[in-house]
């Protein structure tokens, strides 16, 4: 396969991956904000969500102060903004239109009919109006997308970039989502203080703020669509040390890091004609690391920093990737 052809099917679907996310992200700080709590928190969160995008100097740059309304219009319909979903769909439909002819007719009036349907419901102001109805239909056109392309495309290198580029920017976004709510907390987590020690340790949460967190940690799940399996998996109350763990370490949570590096490093695997490539190599040390993982250790150097550590790899993945599948080769 042409390098420049696999470079659009992988950021196709990286694009459309990253406008879910974005969806999911700004839902679960859309809800959390509608919680009773100080205006300053509520700021907070949404500063926090700037801050781990890594969009807070750019939106700083337009706007004088962090609300909901000014951040969602930001992230959702800003055209300069290259992160928003307006942005992501846009960059999807223009990938997908430049390899029209790999593509499956289904696949392309997907991605097509997304990017106008989006312009059309800004224009008519649906997403002002009712903003969790809108992240839903992003989710919604992002699900479609991939399930168009495995019911679909050949099983050959174009899906399996495709599916490349889906799960890396999942782990990618898993990782941020995540992020935001402990970056709400205001410092790095490193467990409950009984977790993973005997019962003799002194200290517990107290209930108020146990009944108070109940809501911020259902949002989060509701937003990686973990709720109804959280509960079956714990079959327990909300815990922030157990939804750490499904999020980061449950091969069979969809969302989750350790589901997600399964995939990359699967599709990796049959793109690859090298099997001791360093790319290969990276991505299963990184996988490993995941698969025998556990979140007690985890938490004991503190979630904030070990999920810096797994962006940045998953960053130099994706720059491995780049060069040895997606830049065109010198003759």
């Amino acid at each position: 396969m042409l390098s420049r052809t696999a470079d659009h099917l992988f950021w196709m679907s990286r694009y459309m991956e990253r406008a879910e996310n974005t969806a999911r992200m700004l839902n679960v700080s859309y809800e959390t904000s509608l919680l009773p709590q100080s205006a300053a928190a509520v700021e907070a969160g949404w500063e926090g969500l700037l801050s781990i995008s890594e969009l807070l100097p750019s939106y700083l740059a337009l706007y004088k102060s962090i609300t909901p309304r000014d951040v969602m219009a930001f992230m959702v319909k800003n055209e300069n903004n290259p992160s928003s979903i307006l942005s992501c769909l846009r960059a999807a439909r223009e990938n997908a239109r430049a390899v029209r002819g790999t593509l499956t007719t289904e696949v392309w009036e997907t991605q097509n009919q997304t990017w106008l349907e989006v312009n059309r419901m800004l224009k008519s102001g649906e997403f002002e109006r009712d903003p969790g109805q809108f992240f839903e239909w992003v989710k919604f056109r992002s699900h479609l997308s991939r399930g168009v392309t495995v019911g679909t495309m050949l099983m050959d290198e174009s899906l399996y970039f495709m599916r490349m580029g889906t799960f890396l920017e999942r782990a990618d976004n898993t990782a941020r989502l995540v992020d935001v709510k402990f970056h709400a907390m205001q410092n790095d987590f490193f467990g409950a203080p009984n977790f993973g020690a005997s019962q003799t340790q002194e200290g517990s949460v107290p209930e108020v703020a146990q009944e108070y967190d109940f809501y911020h940690w259902s949002a989060i799940l509701r937003s990686v669509s973990g709720f109804e399996v959280y509960r079956k998996v714990y079959r327990d109350v909300i815990r922030p040390e157990r939804v750490a763990e499904l999020l980061i370490l449950r091969p069979d949570m969809p969302r989750s890091l350790h589901a997600s590096l399964n995939e990359v490093v699967a599709n990796l695997a049959l793109v690859s004609h090298d099997r001791e490539s360093d790319t290969l190599r990276h991505a299963g040390r990184l996988r490993a690391e995941l698969a025998f993982g556990r979140i007690d250790e985890i938490l004991a150097t503190g979630l904030h920093a070990y999920l810096t550590q797994f962006l940045e790899r998953v960053n130099v993945l994706g720059g491995r990737i780049s060069r040895e599948f997606l830049m065109p080769q010198s003759a």
